[in-house]
């Protein structure tokens, strides 16, 4: 049974992707350059990772073909942080399903969601009011 999910999502430009996201706190934890040119790279947050690999293509879509989703904490602090250095999709909100999150778009479009549990206080008091 496998033990671990790591995504592999295709980019134009690995170095400028890894680049990006270490800007944003992830850890470049391994890569691939041969002749210079870096062709793979893992990253690292938490205990989360994702791999990106050559061969993907630029794309002018409102949404790509995978989204990373990065359950965290203190997330109006990180939105605080981050959203005047990145393309914000969506502001901090409650979803129905009991999480507060915002969206990101990195360089190559791809989204990423923040999320961390709505305290269960706030959400109960919804319900009521």
């Amino acid at each position: 049974m496998p033990s671990r999910l790591t995504p592999m999502i295709h980019v134009a430009d690995v170095r400028a992707t890894a680049r990006w996201y270490e800007s944003i706190g992830f850890t470049l934890s391994g890569a691939n350059e041969p002749d210079g040119e870096m062709d793979w790279a893992l990253l690292t947050l938490g205990g989360g990772r994702v791999m990106f690999n050559e061969g993907g293509g630029a794309s002018a879509a409102e949404r790509r073909e995978v989204d990373l989703y990065v359950e965290t904490e203190r997330i109006d602090d990180l939105f605080a942080g981050l959203k005047d250095r990145v393309r914000v999709r969506e502001e901090p909100h409650d979803t129905f399903y009991g999480m507060r999150e915002f969206i990101i778009r990195d360089l190559n479009g791809f989204w990423i969601t923040f999320g961390e549990p709505v305290p269960a206080e706030r959400r109960a008091g919804e319900k009521q009011g």
